[in-house]
């Protein structure tokens, strides 16, 4: 396998994480309420007995990227919700969430259950599960491409530190 650069490689998940969103969007978001109706909005990130995503070292190197070209206030911010994440906790609040603002990388570095998700009416609206594994599956190459091995999803406290 011909090895990749990380920066090809943040570039071509963007790819994969902008060709899932339209997906989702078009084929299922219609039949979901949107956050703006939300009657508790950013409930589904800030429950720490709700959030439990994984990411990969390609990821979470996205996610860096994309906090590193924050303000410095809100840099620190995202810093301070990380130290208060116990470094085991199966569940957490997403520390890229913030109240008022939403998802501080939204449109540069979102993970791809965060794309899925939505609040969908009834069960069989939801995207199948195999859509995400099998994008999953994608990026899980596309991270062995750029570090030569496969490693572990891990909590996105956890990665980011």
């Amino acid at each position: 396998m011909r090895r990749l650069g990380e920066s090809s490689g943040i570039e071509r998940l963007a790819a994969i994480r902008d060709e899932f969103r339209w997906d989702i969007a078009e084929r299922f978001e219609h039949r979901a309420k949107t956050c703006s109706s939300c009657e508790t909005p950013g409930a589904c990130c800030l429950d720490e007995h709700f959030v439990n995503v994984r990411i990969n070292r390609l990821e979470a190197s996205a996610i860096r990227k994309a906090v590193g070209e924050m303000p410095d206030d809100v840099r620190s911010a995202i810093g301070a919700r990380l130290e208060r994440i116990d470094h085991d906790a199966e569940f957490y609040a997403c520390p890229l969430y913030e109240s008022g603002v939403g998802c501080l990388v939204h449109e540069t570095a979102k993970p791809l259950p965060c794309i899925a998700h939505a609040c969908y009416e009834r069960p069989e609206h939801l995207p199948p599960d195999e859509l995400l594994s099998s994008r999953e599956r994608e990026i899980d190459r596309l991270s062995r491409q750029v570090y030569g091995r496969g490693e572990p999803l891990r909590p996105i406290h956890t990665a980011l530190r």
